[in-house]
């Protein structure tokens, strides 16, 4: 059998424990260091680990922030960039080793779930570099839908951007387009919470 054909889950995993690992080691750890732990990889990585926080249960707006750190990824993969560069006020936020350790613990399941279907180098054209560029607006609307506030509403969005992220990491260009209809799914979703939350603010506060 054809060894790009059988499937070869955990990788992805495997990476954000190494990055568990070495923020531990290191107390905490900076979104350009993040970043850099992918090498090649660093835009699917990107979109991965800056989506993942989003269901994780921690205090705070981490919708918000990781959205909007999503958001310019979306911008930089509709430019053409080949590697990832946040703004230096961004690049230079330091998370906590123990920060990290939530996130990874919180979404594994949901990272080793998707891996089970990856299939390295299987359809790759649909996610080779060209097919990356094009995932750009797609990427930058549901970071849109990741950093509002809609309580329940990040799950089908992350969910898209874990699957498009995984599929870019192992070249599978069906995984890669099973996350963009899901993510299609996942902004009518959203979309459709808004305008209901926007309905209910209206009925409350009255003409």
């Amino acid at each position: 059998m054809d060894d790009s054909l059988s499937p070869e889950p955990g990788t992805a995993s495997q990476r954000l424990l190494r990055l568990t690992q070495h923020a531990t080691e290191a107390g905490s750890v900076s979104f350009d260091e993040l970043l850099a732990t992918m090498g090649r990889a660093s835009i699917a990585f990107a979109i991965l680990i800056l989506s993942l926080p989003a269901l994780t249960p921690i205090p705070g707006p981490f919708g918000l922030v990781f959205g909007s750190c999503l958001a310019i990824v979306s911008l930089q993969i509709l430019a053409g960039y080949r590697r990832i560069q946040l703004p230096a006020f961004l690049g230079r936020r330091q998370i906590s080793a123990s920060t990290i350790a939530l996130i990874v613990r919180y979404t594994a399941p949901l990272v080793s779930r998707v891996e089970t279907l990856l299939r390295r180098n299987r359809m790759r054209h649909l996610a080779g570099p060209r097919a990356q560029a094009a995932l750009g607006l797609p990427v930058l609307l549901l970071a849109i839908a990741v950093a509002l506030p809609i309580p329940f509403g990040n799950f089908l969005p992350v969910g898209a951007l874990v699957m498009i992220a995984l599929g870019l990491m192992e070249r599978d260009g069906l995984v890669t387009m099973l996350g963009l209809a899901l993510g299609a799914v996942a902004l009518i979703a959203s979309a459709g919470l808004v305008f209901a939350a926007m309905q209910g603010l209206g009925w409350v506060i009255g003409p």
